[in-house]
């Protein structure tokens, strides 16, 4: 028999009591992780203050030391959090596999163009964690790595291409067309159509890819 506790005429299984506590941490922390993304993306890690972070997300600077240990573990899980992976507890979300990738990646930057913040914070880390000793030049190495293969591999099963130099030649075109276009729309936001854009290049890089060999 489930163990339960009264509470009046009523029972209330023990899982239960055990879940709203995790909830609600799991709540505070996702709250610290979006102030996290608003604060670093508006000042960079090094000048965004924990301080602030814990005040945009209402609560002490000591509440967040104790969810995220460091300044370095919560940048790392914000950006797991921003990239959808699972953060500190916070669940991961559902990632898109296979040729609807490549619809995904013009979806998400449909996406961003209402989500200047976040925009904002990946650029400014990104391009802070090429300096040596930064604490997200791991991120950064690893998902470029890692996003560089699988767009690659997508790329692959849309044309049917076996030339793997193609194949990582376009995903890093793509990589760098998506990064490079996030800059010139948070300086210049009218003149720039970030998903039209992204979709163009995807389909000129399936034609090249698709081209028979000359």
């Amino acid at each position: 028999m489930a163990d339960t506790t009264q509470v009046g005429a009523r029972s209330k299984p023990a899982a239960d009591r055990v879940q709203r506590p995790q909830a609600r941490t799991l709540e505070r922390r996702e709250a610290v992780l979006k102030a996290a993304m608003k604060v670093f993306g508006a000042h960079g890690y090094h000048k965004g203050a924990l301080v602030e972070i814990a005040e945009e997300a209402g609560m002490t600077h000591a509440g967040v030391l104790h969810h995220f240990g460091s300044k370095e573990g919560l940048l790392v899980a914000m950006l797991q959090y921003r990239d959808g992976e699972e953060a500190a507890g916070v669940p991961a979300r559902a990632q898109t596999e296979g040729p609807a990738f490549l619809q995904h990646l013009v979806d998400t930057v449909e996406e961003n163009t209402t989500r200047r913040g976040i925009v904002q914070a990946y650029t400014v880390l990104s391009g802070e964690s090429v300096a040596d000793g930064h604490p997200a030049h791991d991120y950064f190495h690893e998902r470029t790595h890692v996003l560089r293969a699988k767009i690659a591999g997508v790329f692959g099963e849309v044309t049917g291409s076996t030339d793997g130099q193609a194949l990582t030649d376009a995903a890093s075109t793509l990589i760098a067309v998506m990064d490079g276009l996030q800059l010139q729309w948070l300086l210049e936001p009218e003149a720039v159509e970030m998903p039209r854009l992204v979709g163009t290049v995807i389909d000129e890089l399936i034609e090249r890819l698709s081209a028979p060999a000359p």
